[in-house]
């Protein structure tokens, strides 16, 4: 409707009423639009610095805990012969000023055993049973001399016409999970079953068959006092270590109670000789960790501070932002570590110093002199277990992250403050493209009524014009 009237508008007056409705419309509504859509790009830069500070405190904080935790910055086990036994720390371990000895008697190993040679693989061997049984053995010249039984419940094995192969056995063993491994050995002769069992010297094992008689063939694997058709390759027993001059045995080679937060790794026995264990400081990693600390910051610092400028700061009246910049401002004099041990506790005593313009340096001399004097303070600064009391680097960078981020009086309030103006901008950009289309429709009629009248008008005017002269004509 509103089409056809506007096709037609000025027919009759010949004013351009399209152009004048428009210029109408323009004068009303544009003055209000533009404000809309500068305060709506405002709102759209607001929230989007807001992200990016949001995500770069927050990605700061969770690095510096993923280093923390990580334990490359703590003191590491030392051993004087690799070869011998190696040390490693564990997860939230506190080794500086640790030491110890260890002198490795007895390696761990495990029961080997296998079966005489059978041709073929692939062939039936027997069906039945077979049941394996965990404890203690004794052992001479390749073949167990006694057995006796621990408490774990025998495992029953069924061998049936779907794996009575050596192979089979081999995979029935397997499946079963029981901590015996199987494998087949071919050479030229022919194919042996090989079974390995866990390292100590509760962990020997017996094999017992129980044929079905008729398809017998299984007994031929036996193992255990009595068996004759197999051989114990290797005998199960404990480690047998001597820590701090106290003899101790364990049933793996990879030992991790007898220093608190240590793992050692045996590598070879050898009677008579004492490995001495004790802890270096991370001295080059923990130097590292704080000029990185102070380069993220101080990236953190600058994107803060571009964001809040006072003349083209997106964020220069947003509160929470500039309360960010007076928390991080804080950080290089915040006591980390309060255990009253005399040494450094702050970041400004190791030597991150505070420049002018609010960005941090490293005085290379003073971080040295503490990693040096107080390298035990340093690494307290980055240990993570000091997160769960609130103390320690990690523990306050995270306290700033979550009260700068909070969605109650932090960033996450701001992002919802300019996001709820972001919607009633839109709103109202809404409401003014609906009113502007309203007066359009409006003018286009009453213009359009103006013009019909306009028509009649010069079309009554044509007629008289023309009686007129006829009459004149006549004379």
């Amino acid at each position: 409707m509103v089409d056809s009237i506007v096709s037609t508008l000025g027919g009759g007056s010949g004013i351009d009423t399209t152009a004048l409705v428009k210029s109408l419309v323009d004068a009303q509504f544009s003055a209000k639009n533009d404000t809309l859509d500068k305060r709506a790009k405002t709102l759209d830069a607001q929230i989007s610095g807001i992200s990016k500070i949001k995500n770069a405190v927050s990605d700061f904080a969770s690095a510096l805990e993923a280093l923390t935790k990580g334990g490359t910055l703590q003191s590491q086990p030392t051993s004087s012969d690799t070869g011998i036994v190696k040390a490693s720390a564990l997860s939230g371990a506190k080794l500086y000023g640790f030491s110890g000895s260890i002198e490795v008697q007895q390696l761990a190993a495990a029961q080997t055993a296998n079966t005489g040679v059978i041709a073929d693989p692939t062939a039936a061997v027997g069906k039945g049973t077979l049941t394996l049984t965990f404890g203690t053995a004794t052992v001479s010249s390749g073949s167990m001399t006694s057995f006796t039984a621990g408490s774990g419940t025998p495992v029953n094995i069924t061998i049936d016409d779907t794996n009575s192969s050596l192979n089979g056995i081999a995979s029935a063993i397997n499946a079963a999970q029981a901590g015996v491994t199987a494998t087949v050995l071919s050479d030229s002769s022919g194919a042996r079953l090989v079974l390995k069992g866990k390292t100590g010297a509760d962990q020997a094992f017996t094999l017992k068959a129980t044929e079905d008689s008729t398809a017998p063939g299984l007994s031929a694997l036996d193992i255990g006092p009595g068996a004759s058709g197999t051989t114990i390759g290797n005998v199960a027993q404990d480690a047998i270590v001597k820590a701090d001059g106290v003899t101790l045995q364990r049933s793996s080679n990879s030992i991790s109670d007898l220093y608190n937060g240590v793992q050692l790794d045996l590598v070879a026995a050898k009677p008579g000789t004492t490995v001495s264990l004790a802890s270096a400081p991370a001295t080059d990693a923990l130097r590292n960790a704080v000029n990185d600390y102070v380069d993220t910051y101080n990236q953190l610092v600058g994107m803060v501070k571009q964001e809040t400028d006072p003349k083209t700061g997106t964020l220069s009246g947003d509160s929470a932002a500039r309360n960010l910049l007076d928390s991080l401002s804080k950080m290089t004099l915040t006591n980390l570590v309060n255990d009253g041990s005399g040494g450094p506790q702050t970041l400004a005593e190791i030597g991150a110093a505070t420049n002018r313009d609010g960005t941090l340096k490293v005085d290379a001399a003073q971080l040295s002199d503490a990693l040096t004097n107080h390298a035990d303070a340093v690494e307290k600064m980055f240990s993570p277990g000091l997160l769960s009391t609130g103390d320690g680097l990690s523990a306050a960078l995270r306290s700033v992250a979550d009260r700068s981020t909070s969605v109650i009086y932090g960033l996450g309030a701001s992002a919802a403050r300019y996001t709820k103006a972001q919607s009633d901008i839109t709103a109202q950009q809404d409401k003014a493209s609906a009113d502007a289309d309203a007066m359009r429709t409006r003018l286009t009629q009453q213009f359009a009524s103006m013009d019909a009248k306009v028509a009649a008008y010069k079309s009554t005017q044509t007629f008289l014009t023309q009686q007129i002269a006829a009459w004149n004509s006549k004379g």
